[in-house]
């Protein structure tokens, strides 16, 4: 179990450091399909050869979930200075206290 938790992680930043090697580059989001190639690549080579005795599912399924990690990041962020500022220019002047469904 430490194996396949030890691997899932591996995978895990792997990809994250992927995405922002090439995020710090300006390139777009590499998909998790283009990233799970490499990392297939990366797992035969001599090196990481240890990644042979897991199953392939732990770190594909561990690469999908930092691309959704990844791109989610983002939207979060893109969401959160959206709102804010749609806010600061509604509210620029009005000031509103919410207790509970009534508003005071």
């Amino acid at each position: 179990m430490f194996q396949y938790a030890g691997a899932a992680r591996f995978a895990y930043n792997w990809a994250l450091a992927k995405e922002n090697e090439n995020y710090k580059k300006g390139g777009k989001f590499i998909s998790d399909s283009e990233l799970r190639k490499e990392f297939t690549r990366l797992r035969n080579s001599d090196e990481y050869s240890w990644l042979k005795n897991i199953s392939n599912n732990v770190t594909k399924q561990a690469i999908k979930d930092a691309c959704i990690a990844y791109k989610n990041f983002f939207k979060g962020l893109q969401y959160l200075s959206i709102s804010i500022c749609n806010q600061i220019n509604q509210n620029r002047n009005r000031y509103n206290i919410y207790l509970g469904k009534s508003k005071a």
